[in-house]
C-alpha cells in the first residue's frame, strides 16, 4: 500500500485528482469504479475543472458504482444515483450508455444478481475509488464474521446508519439495506484509490497500516492484499 499524506481535505482531493488526471491523459478510454459519500466530492470537483480546462475528457470513459440504497428512487436527492449526476456525471462528457448504476427498488436478491451480470460484462476497472468507513467498511461491506464475494443486498449496521443520517432529516429516514459490490468485485481493479479524511477515520487508518492481521471484522484490512493501492489520507486521519 502506497500512503500519500496530505495536509487537509482540499490537499487530499488535489493530490488524488492529479493521479487520476494523469491516468486519464494516458488512457482516455478509462474504466472507472466510482464511490459516493463526502470523501470523493473534492476529487470529482477537480476532475470537472480539469475537463473544463481541456486537460481531460470523459467522452470515452465508462463507469460502474460501488453501491446504492435499497428502496430509494434514483430521482431522490439522497440516492447515490442522484449524487453521481449532481457531483460528476451532469458536468462532464461521459455518455449515458457508459454509466452503470446499481438499482434495487426492493429488498430482493434478484437485483444483486442483475448487477453481478453488469459487473461481469464490464470487466476489470482501471481505477476504483473508495472511501473508508469509520468502522473500516469498504463499499457497504460491514464488519462481520464473513463477507460477501459478490454483489448482494446488505443490512446496514447501526453505526453506518448513524453516520449516514447526516444526509437525511432524521435517522429514521435512512434506508436500512443497500445493494453493494462484494469484496471480490471491489478488488477487480488495476488500481484502488482510497480516500480518508478527518479524525473519525483515524482509528481505521491506524489499524489498516499498523496491525499485522487481516480479518473480516475490519474489511478495510483486506486492502493490504491488493497489489496496487494508494491511500490518500489527510493529517487528521493519519495522526488523529
Amino acid at each position: 500500500m502506497k500512503v500519500v499524506i496530505c495536509k487537509d481535505y482540499e490537499d487530499m482531493s488535489k493530490k488524488a485528482s492529479e493521479f487520476v488526471i494523469n491516468y486519464m491523459m494516458e488512457k482516455p478510454q478509462i474504466k472507472f469504479g466510482f464511490a459516493t459519500g463526502s470523501s470523493p466530492i473534492g476529487l470529482y470537483k477537480n476532475l470537472i475543472a480539469a475537463q473544463k480546462e481541456g486537460e481531460i475528457s470523459f467522452k470515452y470513459a465508462k463507469s460502474v458504482n460501488l453501491d446504492e440504497y435499497v428502496g430509494i428512487d434514483p430521482s431522490n436527492e439522497q440516492s447515490y444515483s442522484y449524487f453521481m449526476h449532481e457531483n460528476l456525471f451532469d458536468h462532464v462528457a461521459i455518455k449515458k450508455e457508459n454509466i452503470n448504476l446499481p438499482y434495487a427498488p426492493e429488498n430482493d436478491e434478484k437485483y444483486a444478481l442483475e448487477y453481478r451480470k453488469v459487473l461481469d460484462e464490464f470487466g476489470q476497472r482501471d481505477i476504483q475509488i473508495l472511501g473508508l468507513g469509520p468502522n473500516g467498511h469498504i463499499a457497504f461491506n460491514e464488519p462481520a464474521e464473513k463477507l460477501n464475494r459478490r454483489a448482494s443486498i446488505i443490512k446496514l449496521t447501526e453505526s453506518t446508519i448513524e453516520a449516514n443520517s447526516r444526509f437525511f432529516e432524521n435517522e429514521d429516514e435512512v434506508p436500512k439495506y443497500a445493494l453493494s459490490m462484494g469484496v471480490e468485485e471491489v478488488f477487480n481493479a488495476k488500481t484502488l484509490i482510497v480516500l480518508a479524511s478527518g479524525k473519525n477515520k483515524h482509528e481505521a487508518v491506524k489499524r489498516i497500516l499498523n496491525e499485522e492481521s487481516i480479518y473480516t471484522e475490519l474489511p478495510a484490512s483486506l486492502l493490504n492484499l491488493h497489489p496496487n493501492v494508494y491511500l490518500f489520507v489527510d493529517e487528521e486521519a493519519y495522526n488523529g
